[in-house]
């Protein structure tokens, strides 16, 4: 078995904490249009928007912006008060300006694998809002690279493992989304490790690869270190 030289990590619910903000805002824009709608039917207009909007807009929070305030004129007839809005915007800049909050054993995890291995962070999003991020969590000397990306697809871990490392048979990614922090990597030849985070937005929900042999889920990022040397020890 290669040893492993690159780890990529994911951010978003893997370091720090993420989708909880998203679900909160996203309950606040419930009851902005109880009026016009029922929560659940709302909210299933706001994932189909989206999913629309992403080819268009990106991920992050000004796509979701966007995709509520696209959803509130759909779901009222074009009628949405201009005091609704407003509210949805303000939502939108309190989700850009909260603090960041590491998830446990993200710093020590980092700092235990950083002397042997190079370490690149792999996190997709608006370009600002991801450098503010990784600013504010103190984890960014601790890098070797970063890597801001539109998509995590096999092609990009491909790219990236092989600018980053020696490619993606001698690599591993950390994170929590099962489509595209572990499939992903693993469809570029790369080991796949899943950090449950609890909260997982449906865009994001994959197949678990139970049988394939570079899938591996551990119960905290805590547990990362021990996999690691684990997979180099063999």
């Amino acid at each position: 078995m290669d040893r492993i030289t690159t780890i990529g990590f994911d951010a978003d619910d893997t370091l720090w904490h993420n989708e909880r903000f998203f679900r909160m805002t996203q309950e606040h824009f419930a009851g902005l249009l109880a009026e016009y709608t029922e929560r659940d039917r709302l909210l299933s207009r706001l994932l189909e928007a989206e999913k629309r909007n992403l080819a268009r807009y990106g991920y992050g929070i000004k796509g979701f912006m966007l995709s509520m305030i696209e959803t509130a004129i759909e779901v009222t007839d074009q009628r949405v008060p201009a005091s609704v809005i407003t509210e949805i915007l303000h939502a939108g800049q309190e989700m850009l300006r909260h603090p960041i909050e590491l998830l446990p054993h993200a710093q020590e995890s980092i700092r235990a694998l950083a002397p042997s291995h190079h370490l690149v962070l792999i996190t997709k999003g608006d370009l600002l809002d991801q450098e503010r991020k990784l600013a504010q969590s103190g984890l960014g000397d601790l890098f070797d690279a970063i890597e801001i990306v539109s998509e995590k697809t096999p092609d990009t871990y491909a790219r990236i493992f092989a600018r980053h490392g020696e490619g993606a048979e001698r690599a591993l990614m950390a994170g929590n989304s099962m489509r595209s922090d572990v499939v992903a990597p693993i469809m570029a030849g790369a080991w796949g490790v899943h950090i449950p985070h609890g909260l997982e937005w449906e865009i994001e929900q994959a197949d678990t690869p139970f049988d394939h042999a570079r899938f591996r889920a551990l119960r905290h990022l805590g547990e990362l270190p021990d996999l690691v040397g684990w997979i180099d020890g063999c």
